[in-house]
């Protein structure tokens, strides 16, 4: 898929997540500003109803639900938890709850974007 037709993608996600819930649009929309800034160049597309970004590799996604956006990690369980903000005990994956813009700082998630990045390029 070309470029053009993933940013439709993602602005069309967007907007259906606006139109349901302007706060929580507010939180994704600067989550994507933080992970472009941690991870610069880094592609997004539309997987499983969120964005995820990739730098070639897949390391996070973004998916708003009712009353939260959570920020995922496929290979969670190699990220070391030095904030105590990973949820989830599956076998790989874990997640960290957001639920306004003042959790990205809160919740340290710039830290755990980077280790999942550094992580991801190996």
């Amino acid at each position: 898929m070309d470029r053009a037709a993933i940013n439709d993608q993602v602005a069309a996600l967007l907007h259906r997540i606006d139109d349901a819930d302007p706060l929580l649009h507010g939180v994704v929309q600067e989550a994507r500003r933080l992970i472009q800034d941690v991870a610069q160049g880094a592609e997004e597309s539309v997987k499983y109803g969120g964005v995820l970004f990739a730098a070639p590799a897949t390391f996070c996604g973004l998916f708003a639900y009712k009353g939260h956006v959570s920020l995922e990690f496929g290979r969670g369980c190699d990220l070391t938890d030095a904030h105590g903000a990973l949820e989830g005990n599956g076998k790989f994956r874990r997640h960290i709850k957001l639920t306004s813009v003042a959790d990205l700082e809160r919740k340290r998630v710039r830290d755990y974007v980077a280790q999942a990045l550094a992580n991801a390029r190996k």
